[in-house]
């Protein structure tokens, strides 16, 4: 198969997005109408084969220091051939994410694919906090 990678919002297909991050273990049950939120605020990008959207990621930033990369996937059918790779070296070129003094994500299961993209453990992790309102979403969720 021949893939693409792909910023244009005309590609990445809402109903596919949703209908995989609603799934998750980190965003069930999030509405429609959230995750359009989501999208918009965010720099979205992923990879397409045939015109439709297989692989996703989006990095919530404010394109000057800061940037924190969320919901990235690729559907079940299309794993196993470096997509996300792929995808992720992209992303972490354009143009809006240079220059940032830091960029953070938060994973259960994917700590090799991220160390491969330079990212690392915190340094002093009792730096940070969270304030998290689990009511938004399925509690059944990591906590």
């Amino acid at each position: 198969m021949d893939y693409h990678f792909t910023t244009d919002p005309a590609e990445l297909d809402l109903d596919v997005i949703h209908r995989f991050i609603t799934s998750t273990y980190w965003a069930r049950g999030i509405s429609k109408a959230t995750m359009a939120r989501a999208v918009a605020g965010s720099v979205c990008f992923g990879m397409t084969t045939n015109h439709e959207l297989v692989a996703f990621g989006r990095m919530v930033t404010d394109e000057a220091t800061f940037a924190y990369l969320a919901d990235v996937f690729v559907l079940p059918e299309h794993r196993g051939r470096g997509l996300s790779k792929v995808m992720l070296t992209q992303a972490l070129l354009l143009p809006q994410l240079q220059g940032l003094r830091r960029m953070l994500l938060a994973t259960s299961d994917a700590h090799g694919l991220y160390q491969k993209m330079g990212f690392e453990p915190l340094p002093k992790p009792e730096i940070f906090m969270q304030k998290m309102d689990l009511s938004r979403y399925d509690l059944e969720r990591e906590q």
